[in-house]
């Protein structure tokens, strides 16, 4: 009989950046010498009678930023639900540092949660809040951590109006205090960018960079491409309840290699430029618009290698060179719809 007492054995690495997220192999056997991962998820599927919010998703993370991105009603939320241990996996296998938080109560006590929904006690003060939150992790002195980490969202602990009567933005970011206050390993952060003005938006993307350059693991959900392009994170795309990808928005625009990359090109003479990168077979397709060109091409290396010498040659001035599809827009919408 297997001895219970026992550590688990460790899950496997991560998946190759850029790989499509079904590559990550089932935890392995007890002799793995593979180090932990700080989440696991491994084969996961969760059903709420005969609709599946999550399909078969495996994917592991270590430390730093990663960011979930697919549209409202995706199966973000859920996951991250089934990584707090709020909700059983209806299949597979879910680990925080190894251990089921659904069953392990101190793992669940080194993660720090800001769920999406806005759920404050309205009559307490900010302080009054994360510091119950702090009494609840068993901290010592909760009055001062609770001050302390209201300070690095930063707002006032001395404030003494109730939260219900914060801005949107305000709520956001006590309930982040309130995720920071057990100083966690692991930060799940569902959508927690909704409501920021820009000012507030911006400070809160460089305090998740800190975060995760501190070695904690940051996750943030979102359905908002330029926040994830913003964060600088990697990414797990996430559509229908499936892991379509995973990687930077590069290392995904390279898995859109079957389709070709547009161009724009500002120029002086994008006729005469459009008509000899077609002539060259450079470019698979032109289109002339009022300041320049947009160019199609399956070749973008040779494309960039040719453009400078062929506008030379013609004495065509290039006045700018923008990738149209080279961002996270694209690169989204063709993961959800292959």
């Amino acid at each position: 009989m297997a001895d219970s007492s026992l550590p688990p054995p460790p899950p496997p690495p991560a998946p190759p950046v850029g790989q499509p997220a079904d590559h990550v192999p089932p935890p392995p056997s007890a002799d793995s010498r593979i180090e932990t991962p700080l989440v696991g998820v491994y084969g996961v599927t969760k059903a709420f009678g005969d609709v599946v919010a999550v399909s078969d998703v495996s994917f592991t993370v270590g430390p730093g930023i990663t960011a979930l991105l697919g549209p409202n009603g995706a199966g973000k939320s859920t996951l991250f639900r089934m990584l707090c241990g709020l909700a059983a996996p209806s299949q597979g296998t879910v680990q925080i540092l190894g251990k089921d938080a659904r069953r392990d109560t101190a793992v669940r006590g080194r993660i720090g949660l800001v769920p999406q929904q806005d759920a404050l006690f309205d009559r307490l003060s900010a302080q009054a809040f994360v510091e119950v939150a702090a009494i609840t992790h068993g901290l010592d002195r909760p009055r001062e951590r609770a001050a302390e980490v209201l300070g690095v969202v930063d707002l006032d602990p001395g404030e003494r109006k109730p939260v219900g009567a914060y801005s949107k933005g305000m709520r956001q970011r006590v309930k982040l205090a309130a995720a920071l206050v057990n100083d966690p390993d692991v930060i799940i952060a569902d959508e927690p960018l909704n409501g920021l003005d820009p000012v507030q938006r911006k400070r809160m993307i460089a305090l998740f960079r800190e975060l995760g350059e501190s070695g904690k693991c940051v996750l943030v959900s979102s359905h908002v491409l330029d926040e994830v392009a913003r964060l600088g994170s990697d990414i797990l795309v996430i559509a229908q309840g499936r892991l379509a990808a995973t990687g930077n928005f590069h290392d995904l625009r390279a898995l859109m290699d079957d389709r070709p990359h547009r161009i724009h090109i500002a120029t002086n003479d994008p006729r005469a430029l459009g008509a000899e990168l077609l002539r060259r077979a450079i470019a698979d397709g032109v289109r002339v618009i009022e300041d320049g060109v947009e160019f199609d091409t399956t070749d973008i290396e040779a494309f960039g290698l040719a453009i400078a010498p062929v506008a030379r040659e013609l004495d065509v001035h290039l006045n700018g060179l923008v990738p149209l599809d080279d961002d996270l827009e694209s690169v989204f919408r063709y993961l959800v719809e292959r």
